[in-house]
């Protein structure tokens, strides 16, 4: 609408300009003096008769000319803002595909969940706005529309459900990067697996949810180098495997550690005033015992914070002095998922034991900026010819 305001501007002003008074004026110069000193005082009053008057006598004294200037100046001025605002309009569309901007995400989480840490970490470093829904983890009242009853969930546009916290960053790190496919096309890539482990428990697994689902094209720019799709995989499933089994015995070493470490959860946690009570004080027991449990099982010291201490300068060692992430100038897949893991023990002394008596702070700090900061909010587009391929073409590549 703006731009035909602006088009029926200069058409008046151009008729007026060549109607026969306005050739008939002297320069431009003396009417515009002429107007001024003829209709400056009356040219803004309500009157209308004495509006039209001065606009007669003033095309018909040669003033014509300046009012036919006057449109085509307004005309232009209008078409101009008019352009400029369709291309912000179009940059910003653009930057918004790009950047994953166009998609609606909604998190379903446990704030100190370290899963639910590494989805999150994912989306602030690459600039994805989302909204949170804390999930009560007594009732879970929240998640009770899904039969899938674990968190993270990530809700696409209110009707894609992604689960499992390397399937969501997996799948939507493709989509950043192919954006001509939809989540739901990506989503058909890592497949839904259900099996009944040694226990008798069904669990649900998920196929190729370390792998991006890029063609050649596609992953040799986001992997330039040899093997750095191989070593991104091999972290991120030991971020999964390993390092967050390390988390619950550090946390809860002792009783007073287990008891701050409630508290804490309590206090970020989406719980009742005896729900909150009742995970403070018996929570807090419990999970001390389970964690003896945990050691026994996954072999740790008796000292579990030497097992921690190993792992991450095992990590940052594995990232060598020359790079500032295993990403090179910037954090990979792996580099934001064991961030997301060491992030949920902030504040515990668990996490600051870490930071004193490891190697892992300069490299923490640097992730938590680029995190903060959103450094990954511009990504890879490529033509449509080269984007994501059938899942049974011989081009998919498994990055």
């Amino acid at each position: 609408m703006a731009a035909a305001c602006a088009r029926t501007l200069c058409k008046v002003g151009w008729n007026i300009l060549e109607s026969p008074a306005a050739r008939r004026s002297g320069t431009v110069s003396y009417l515009v003096g002429n107007v001024g000193a003829h209709g400056s005082r009356r040219a803004y009053g309500t009157g209308g008769t004495g509006v039209r008057s001065k606009l007669l006598s003033s095309l018909r004294g040669g003033g014509g000319r300046v009012l036919g200037c006057a449109f085509l100046l307004g005309g232009g001025v209008g078409l101009y803002q008019t352009v400029k605002y369709s291309v912000q309009q179009h940059l910003a569309e653009e930057e918004s595909k790009v950047s994953g901007g166009d998609l609606k995400l909604t998190l379903y989480q446990y704030k100190t969940c370290p899963f639910c840490s590494k989805v999150r970490a994912f989306l602030d470093y690459h600039g994805l706005p989302y909204e949170i829904v804390e999930v009560n983890p007594v009732m879970r009242q929240e998640i009770k529309w899904s039969t899938y009853r674990k968190v993270p969930i990530l809700m696409v546009d209110s009707d894609v459900q992604l689960n499992d916290s390397s399937v969501i960053i997996s799948s939507l790190k493709t989509y950043l990067i192919c954006n001509d496919k939809s989540v739901t096309d990506i989503l058909r890539c890592y497949p839904e697996l259900k099996s009944v482990n040694s226990s008798g428990k069904e669990v649900t697994e998920y196929s190729n949810k370390y792998w991006l689902m890029l063609s050649e094209a596609e992953a040799a720019v986001v992997y330039p180098e040899k093997g750095m799709q191989k070593e991104e995989r091999k972290w991120r499933e030991w971020a999964d495997d390993w390092l967050v089994h390390l988390i619950s015995p550090n946390v809860y070493r002792t009783p007073s550690e287990a008891m701050a470490a409630f508290d804490y959860i309590v206090r970020e946690g989406k719980f009742g005033t005896y729900e909150g009570f009742f995970a403070k004080y018996v929570g807090a027991a419990a999970m001390y015992l389970i964690s003896k449990r945990l050691k026994s099982r996954h072999k740790l010291q008796d000292d579990v914070r030497q097992d921690l201490y190993k792992a991450v300068n095992e990590w940052v060692a594995a990232i060598g002095k020359k790079r500032k992430f295993m990403g090179g100038d910037q954090p990979n897949l792996a580099d934001l998922a064991v961030y997301g893991v060491l992030r949920v023990m902030e504040g515990l002394q668990s996490f600051d034991d870490m930071m004193a008596n490891s190697k892992v702070k300069n490299w923490y700090r640097r992730v938590e900026r680029a995190s903060l900061n959103h450094e990954g909010r511009k990504t890879h587009s490529f033509p449509a010819s080269d984007q994501v391929p059938s899942l049974f073409s011989p081009k998919l590549h498994h990055a």
